[in-house]
């Protein structure tokens, strides 16, 4: 879909080179991948900040940190006691079964990602960011920001599940691991700034197909 790659390129030349996602190592963006769910990015960067500063951020420490102490070292990121479960299941997984996140991470993607999929907690958007940000894996990420920005283009119904939209990018796109990186950086960052659930559509790079807006000239009688 030739579209795909166009809504690319004019996102790209708006916003450049993300760059994300920001982390040190492969097993940080794990740990972030979980402790964004249902958060901003902010507060998952307090939290990341805390491990960091209590010396728990490694695969060992935090699997053997006691539960009640991690949960106030990730109460930022909200749902702290969900989550603290839910990365030292991952943490005391990686230890009985590969000795490292980027052990996991060098399986074939289907096997990889099956095995992620298996862990509590970890649905496909939090396995795909690990598979694609923490292992260069070419999975596409796709999140709510994805279902908005694409179905006020009149690319999506709005009823497709994870996996439609997920292969609908993947069979119409190089399968390049960086270019998917950069189009999921570059969705956050259009929603951020135009495509919020209440629209700034002033200046925004995508206007020219954007079938929300020509809805809303329609209803209001504007050219």
């Amino acid at each position: 879909m030739p579209k795909l790659q166009k809504i690319y390129h004019r996102l790209e030349a708006a916003y450049g080179d993300l760059n994300w996602w920001p982390a040190d190592s492969p097993f940080e963006v794990a740990i972030g991948a979980i402790l964004t769910q249902n958060t901003n990015w902010q507060n998952v960067e307090k939290a990341i900040a805390n491990l960091r500063a209590a010396g728990a951020l490694s695969l060992h420490t935090l699997a053997a940190l006691d539960p009640e102490q991690l949960q106030q070292l990730i109460r930022p990121s909200g749902y702290f006691r969900q989550k603290s479960e839910r990365l030292q299941l991952l943490c005391r997984h990686l230890l009985a079964q590969h000795g490292s996140i980027e052990t996991l991470l060098r399986q074939p993607l289907p096997a990889a990602r099956e095995e992620l999929l298996q862990l509590k907690g970890i649905g496909p958007e939090t396995a795909d960011s690990i598979l694609l940000y923490a292992g260069a894996h070419p999975s596409f990420v796709v999140d709510a920001y994805t279902r908005r920005i694409f179905a006020r283009l009149g690319l999506l119904s709005g009823t497709e599940s994870y996996a439609q939209i997920r292969e609908l990018f993947m069979h119409n796109l190089p399968n390049q691991s960086q270019l998917f990186n950069q189009y999921h950086a570059l969705i956050v960052a259009h929603a951020k700034r135009h495509c919020l659930k209440h629209p700034r559509c002033q200046d925004c790079p995508l206007a020219q197909d954007c079938r929300y807006l020509i809805d809303q000239r329609e209803i209001t009688g504007l050219d």
